[in-house]
C-alpha cells in the first residue's frame, strides 16, 4: 500500500469523553482545523453532529469546518471538494454506510479526500465513516458484507461493537472471505494505523481482530 496520512477507524460514539486519540490525531495534522463531513447522518439532525465537533475540538483547541455533503448532488460540487482538498484533518461521521456510500462514490469529493490523505492528511472515519473507508464494508443491519469505497482494502470492520450480540458477530466473522482481516471496533475507541503501516488501539475499549474466522492479532491487519 502506497504511502498516507494518519488514519483512525472509529467505532462509533465520537467527540465523547474518552477519545483522547483526537487530540494526537489532532497533532499529527500538523494544524488547527478539522474538516467533518456528517455526510452519515444526512437524515438525522447532521447540524447536531457537527454541533457536537465544534464543542469537542474548541476544547482541543481547534476549529472545525463543515463540508455539507448530505446528498449525491452535494458530492458533486467543486467548492465542497477543494476544501476538502486543502485539509490536514478529514472527519466522516454518521451512522449510515449505506448513504454515506451512495453519496460519495465516484465523486470528486471522493477523490478529494483520497488526494488528501495520500498527501500526508490525517482521515478519521467514525461508526459508518469507519465502516466505508473499508472494503469489503459491513452491513451493519444483518452483518453481512458489501462494497465499501476501498480507501482501505483487507479490513473490514465492525462499529459500535460493543452494541452488538455475540451471536451477530460470530454470523459475521463467519460470512468474512478469506484473506479479508475484520475488526470489531466499541464506541469511542480508534483503531489507528501510522503513515508506516502500523496498527495500534486508542480510547476506552479493545478492538477484537478476526481472520479466516479465527481470533487474529493487530499484526494480521494489512
Amino acid at each position: 500500500m502506497s504511502a498516507t496520512g494518519p488514519l483512525a477507524l472509529i467505532g462509533g460514539n465520537e467527540w465523547t469523553d474518552g477519545c483522547s486519540f483526537d487530540t494526537d490525531l489532532l497533532a499529527a495534522s500538523g494544524g488547527a482545523e478539522v474538516v467533518v463531513l456528517p455526510t452519515g447522518s444526512a437524515y438525522e439532525n447532521p447540524g447536531k453532529l457537527v454541533a457536537r465537533a465544534q464543542d469537542w475540538f474548541e476544547q482541543l483547541g481547534a476549529t472545525v469546518v463543515e463540508v455539507p455533503v448530505l446528498t449525491r448532488p452535494d458530492a458533486l460540487v467543486a467548492e465542497h471538494a477543494e476544501v476538502v482538498r486543502r485539509a490536514r484533518f478529514i472527519y466522516l461521521a454518521g451512522n449510515s454506510a449505506m448513504h454515506l456510500r451512495s453519496v460519495l462514490k465516484d465523486s470528486p469529493v471522493l477523490d478529494a479526500i483520497v488526494e488528501a490523505w495520500t498527501g500526508g492528511a490525517v482521515l478519521a472515519g467514525s461508526s459508518a465513516g469507519a465502516d466505508v473507508i473499508c472494503d469489503p464494508m459491513v452491513d451493519s443491519r444483518g452483518g453481512a458484507f458489501t462494497v465499501g469505497l476501498g480507501l482501505v482494502s483487507g479490513v473490514a470492520v465492525i462499529p459500535r461493537a460493543n452494541t452488538w450480540s455475540p451471536e451477530k458477530v460470530h454470523r459475521t466473522v463467519e460470512l468474512v472471505s478469506k484473506g479479508v482481516a475484520l475488526a470489531a471496533v466499541p464506541e469511542a475507541t480508534a483503531l489507528l494505523r501510522s503513515p508506516e503501516g502500523a496498527w495500534s488501539v486508542a480510547g476506552v475499549g479493545e478492538v477484537a481482530v478476526y481472520l479466516e474466522g479465527r481470533p487474529a492479532t493487530l499484526a494480521d491487519l494489512p
